[in-house]
């Protein structure tokens, strides 16, 4: 921090009303807080919280329907809500720059992404290509894209998460703002990935002297990066000071709230014992293999990519198995097979002791009730037209179940997952993401199964709905002795929830073990890099929590 008395940014009782009819009058109400050049500030809260929208508001990106009706926000000593759209696209990109969550909604998908940043510059007054060749290079460079040149050529969809939010920050950065917004520009990351990006974005603001104003619903991101932070809910400042304050000794009960949600090692601890210690073997899997093949022809070889590469492991009833490891590793791939949904090249799958691998489709179709999946996105894994009844009705009817039997069965399924009974006649999109996903639970448990396979879950949610749809997972298989495998890239959540956990890395197993053999004394470099790009985890939220409602 620079230690200005006046702020690069100061937001001043903004206030963003809702249209009429909605559950609050304000999507954002009076609310305050500054931001000096040098310094990270991190907006903490969760979905609905208002904290996109206040970023969104600075940069003067609101919809027509959405606009400030008083405060002001102060750039520079200049009021951004009294500038006119010239006026404000003037600063967009040269004195402030945003990167946005999903880097592939925001980037062109015809253009090349060296052309897209080039672009940024040309509209800004670079008129000499020469030069703006140049400066892509140098940026693709300084944001640690590999192999800048050729890279320049590449189209977003060809690039990873990682390299896509990379040539985000190089445009954001291609003007050098004095402000830069993040908004959740890591949560669809990989840990590894989104270590990567955090220590960039540090970097960045370092070398260049930037204030961030860093957007995100998790304090491990918060305890990495912050100097100060501010807590909204529902619209409002809770509570705002340094970081180390709000961290370690936060006021507000919703602050702590958020705190006690982050994921860590120590639930494990004093979490009951798993019921699968006792249970009877439900699945061995036996040197299974998928391989993907693409391309080739003629006068080349196919590009070949061993998917999953000799898997072996078994799981009992009652017992969580979790699969940790970044995109690409095969976790979801193996998930898919277990289900049958992708062909399988080698291996045996035995399944109450009998191999499922050989089974045709309408062979397997009758056990298929009793493997289950969870999806990753709710959104995309539910009908939009259907409702949630229906949803929860087709699987057991097709089974089989009588009508009158199935609503039955569906009604008692939606509390069980602590979802009102309304919901069995509402559409998925009246829902929100964690409700949404408890009805995608509610569905996996209508055909009451014995295995259930969670495939990245509960990655797309806030840690508060994330740890109560844990929770609530722990519970039903508490209830019904059901077994789990459970698909992360969070090392955390892995040992928070499971009995084992199984690290995979390119296709291939390379760990496996109990929670604290993985945690305490990690053998394979992979397993120990994905511990350390765990966010915050020099800070224990445990001891936060605790001194929080002892003051």
């Amino acid at each position: 921090m620079t230690g200005q008395s006046t702020p690069l940014l100061r937001v001043e009782n903004l206030s963003i009303p809702l249209p009429a009819g909605l559950d609050r009058a304000f999507a954002v109400e009076k609310i305050s807080f500054d931001l000096q050049a040098g310094e990270i500030l991190c907006i903490v809260g969760e979905s609905g919280s208002g904290k996109s929208l206040t970023a969104n508001a600075i940069m003067g990106l609101l919809p027509r329907y959405l606009q400030p009706s008083g405060g002001r926000i102060l750039f520079r000593g200049q009021n951004l809500l009294a500038m006119s759209e010239a006026e404000l696209e003037t600063e967009r990109g040269r004195a402030m720059a945003m990167v946005f969550q999903e880097p592939l909604s925001a980037l062109n998908p015809l253009m090349k992404v060296g052309d897209q940043v080039a672009e940024v510059l040309e509209v800004h007054g670079e008129k000499n290509a020469t030069i703006r060749e140049r400066r892509v290079l140098e940026l693709f460079e300084f944001v640690g894209l590999p192999d800048p040149a050729s890279l320049r050529n590449a189209y977003p969809f060809r690039l990873s998460g990682g390299q896509r939010q990379r040539v985000m920050i190089a445009m954001a950065l291609a003007l050098e703002p004095a402000l830069l917004i993040a908004d959740e520009p890591t949560t669809a990351l990989d840990v590894t990935t989104q270590a990567q990006i955090l220590d960039l974005i540090r970097k960045i603001q370092q070398a260049k002297g930037m204030g961030v104003m860093f957007v995100t619903h998790d304090f491990g991101v918060v305890a990495d990066i912050a100097d100060r932070v501010a807590v909204m809910e529902r619209g409002v400042i809770v509570e705002q000071g340094p970081a180390e304050e709000i961290l370690n000794r936060p006021q507000h009960p919703y602050t702590r709230r958020l705190i006690a949600a982050v994921p860590h090692r120590e639930d494990r601890d004093a979490a009951p014992s798993a019921t699968g210690a006792d249970g009877a073997r439900l699945l061995e899997v036996k040197g299974l293999r998928k391989v993907y093949r693409s391309g080739g022809g003629f006068f080349s070889k196919p590009r070949v990519v061993n998917a999953v590469n000799d898997i072996s492991f078994s799981l009992r009833r009652g017992e969580t198995l979790g699969v940790v490891g970044e995109s690409g590793s095969g976790k979801s791939t193996l998930g898919r097979c277990l289900l049958k949904l992708t062909e399988i090249d080698a291996g045996e799958i035995l399944f109450h002791g009998k191999d499922i691998v050989p089974l045709s489709a309408s062979a397997f179709r009758p056990l298929r009730r009793h493997i289950q999946m969870i999806f990753q996105d709710p959104f995309a894994s539910l009908n939009p037209r259907q409702t949630v009844g229906r949803i929860l009705t087709d699987g057991p009817m097709a089974n089989g179940v009588s009508q009158a039997e199935a609503e039955r069965k569906a009604r008692e399924l939606l509390e069980l997952v602590g979802l009102e009974a309304s919901a069995f006649d509402r559409y998925p999109q009246e829902f929100s993401g964690g409700q949404r996903q408890r009805v995608g639970i509610a569905r996996a448990l209508a055909l009451e199964p014995e295995l259930l396979v969670a495939d990245e879950s509960v990655s797309a949610l806030d840690v508060s709905v994330q740890a109560q749809i844990l929770t609530l997972l722990q519970e039903l298989q508490a209830k019904l002795n059901i077994a789990i495998i459970f698909i992360t890239h969070d090392l955390r959540i892995a040992a928070q929830i499971c009995d084992r956990i199984a690290v995979m890395h390119r296709g291939e197993m390379v760990e496996y073990g109990p929670p604290e053999q993985i945690f305490d004394a990690p053998q394979h470099a992979y397993t120990q890099r994905l511990i350390a790009a765990i966010p915050g985890s020099h800070w224990n939220p445990r001891l936060a929590v605790l001194e929080g409602e002892a003051r």
